[in-house]
């Protein structure tokens, strides 16, 4: 289902609409709100205000247009409604992501470090393998990621790779295109319309429930979310790597230790 945009034009600051009407509007509507000459110079004041009193709305103020765009998210009970749905979606991509993963590893017969995947596709950014095809499926590893994209059903997966052998992180805007560009999941049965702040609230909800748990990553100060119920993996921290590294190369005269040129980001 696709947004309708509702346009009120502002020409003074009465003309706002309530914050009691605002909460009224439908999620498959947008407010937009245009400023008109006179009154331009209020938008960053009024698009803040409503930011902080529209709790579970997404208040976008453009920084060049004279607008602000309002739009109601996906609400908490409509994800505890469909929380087996999500659920379900969680370990679908895990299972999908995984096996995706493994295929790729053997068509390019690749030896995975299994302690940290990116170490390995990192060879692929130095090569005109970065980008190609498996089976039905273009992939393109990038940033910590290995992309998938279905060329026949439109099917998008993003595989993480800075979780050991654990691929069903749940990044919120990865996780939303994934359920919207799945077949089977059609029509869904509760609208997904902003991808990153409905995935967000979504995965916030579900951790509460307990259907999702965190975890941590090979990478400092960064975790992931997955479903909680799951077959559990190792997953080995930044320290751990670093001394799996030094182990390794204690013979040799490699220089010291860097965690960023080491998973192909230098700092």
């Amino acid at each position: 289902m696709n947004r309708t945009n509702e346009i009120i034009s502002i020409n003074s600051i009465s003309q706002i609409p309530t914050l009691e009407a605002i909460r009224t509007i439908p999620r498959e509507r947008t407010l937009k709100l245009i400023f008109e000459k006179g009154v331009e110079n209020k938008r960053q004041a009024v698009g803040q205000n409503l930011k902080t009193e529209l709790v579970g709305f997404q208040v976008g103020i453009h920084t060049i247009e004279p607008e602000i765009n309002i739009s109601k998210l996906i609400t908490v009970k409509e994800i505890d409604d469909n929380k087996d749905f999500f659920e379900q979606c969680a370990k679908d991509y895990r299972q999908l992501g995984e096996e995706l993963l493994y295929k790729l590893v053997d068509k390019l017969d690749l030896k995975l470090n299994k302690d940290f995947p990116m170490d390995t596709f990192n060879e692929l950014k130095r090569d005109n393998r970065q980008i190609g095809k498996l089976e039905n499926w273009k992939y393109f590893v990038h940033g910590f990621h290995c992309g998938f994209e279905n060329k026949t059903t439109g099917q998008i997966i993003e595989v993480p790779l800075v979780f050991g052998q654990e691929f069903g992180d749940l990044d919120p805007y990865f996780f939303s295109r994934f359920v919207k560009s799945t077949p089977k999941y059609k029509p869904l049965p509760v609208d997904i319309f902003e991808e990153y702040a409905d995935g967000k609230r979504i995965n916030e909800k579900m951790l509460t429930l307990g259907k999702f748990e965190k975890i941590s990553s090979n990478v400092d100060n960064h975790y992931g979310i997955v479903v909680s119920e799951r077959p559990k993996v190792e997953i080995k921290s930044h320290l751990d790597l670093e001394k799996l590294y030094k182990e390794q190369n204690k013979q040799t005269e490699n220089p010291k230790f860097n965690f960023w040129n080491f998973i192909g980001l230098k700092k």
